[in-house]
């Protein structure tokens, strides 16, 4: 079973708080931990490319706000 990316920012960051209480925790069979391990880095690999969209976004939209002003 393959997992698919979450649908929102804020999903993601939920299943990356439920993975790590887990673990510390001590719910996570060991067999189990690496697999958890590799879905975390993925969400924190999907949060980054969120973040970095969002932060081109903010700077396109703030240039083009400064664009406006007269002189």
């Amino acid at each position: 079973m393959t997992e698919q990316n979450p649908e929102s920012y804020a999903a993601a960051v939920a299943e990356l708080d439920a993975i790590l209480a887990a673990i510390e925790r001590d719910e996570v069979d060991v067999d189990v931990l690496s697999k958890k391990v590799a879905r975390a880095v993925t969400l924190v690999q999907f949060c980054r490319e969120r973040l970095a969209a969002a932060e081109v976004e903010v700077e396109r939209v703030v240039a083009d706000l400064g664009g406006d002003e007269s002189g």
